[in-house]
C-alpha cells in the first residue's frame, strides 16, 4: 500500500504548483519506502532528503513571488508555514548528513502537514490566483 497516494482532491488546476505537489507527494512516498526498509540506502536518503530541501526553496518561491507580485492579502501568513517546514527539513538533512537516522518520526510530520498545507492552506489561495490569470 502506498503511504500517501496522490490524489486529484490535490489538484489546485495550476499546472505548475500541481506538477511540483504531485513530486513532492512522490518523494514523500520514497522516503516512507526507505525508512521502511531494514537497511535503507544512505545514497537514496540522501538523494531524497537533498531534493525535498531544494523543493522546499524553488516550490516555496514561485508561491511566494505569485502571491507578491499579484498583492495576494495571506502572503505573509502562507509564508511563515513555509518557513516552518523548510526548517524542518534542512534539519532532518543536517542530522541525517550527521549520521543520524531518518525515522517514521520524519514521516508523522510529513504527511499531516503536506495534507494540511495542500487540502487547505494552498486551496485558499487558488481562488485568488486564478482570478489573476494563473493557470
Amino acid at each position: 500500500m502506498t503511504f500517501m497516494p496522490w490524489s486529484e482532491q490535490f489538484v489546485l488546476g495550476i499546472e505548475s504548483i500541481d506538477r511540483q505537489h504531485q513530486w513532492l507527494v512522490e518523494a514523500a512516498n520514497t522516503l516512507h519506502d526507505q525508512i521502511e526498509l531494514e537497511q535503507p540506502d544512505d545514497a537514496a536518503m540522501r538523494e531524497i532528503l537533498e531534493g525535498l530541501a531544494d523543493y522546499t526553496v524553488n516550490h516555496f518561491i514561485l508561491e511566494e513571488d505569485l502571491f507578491n507580485r499579484l498583492g495576494y492579502p495571506e502572503a505573509e501568513e502562507h509564508k511563515k508555514e513555509h518557513d516552518a517546514f523548510t526548517h524542518k527539513i534542512i534539519h532532518l538533512l543536517l542530522d541525517f548528513e550527521k549520521g543520524e537516522a531518518v525515522t517514521k518520526d520524519a514521516l508523522e510530520f510529513l504527511k499531516p502537514w503536506l495534507l494540511h498545507h495542500i487540502l487547505v492552506v494552498d486551496k485558499a489561495y487558488t481562488p485568488f490566483l486564478k482570478e489573476h490569470g494563473v493557470k
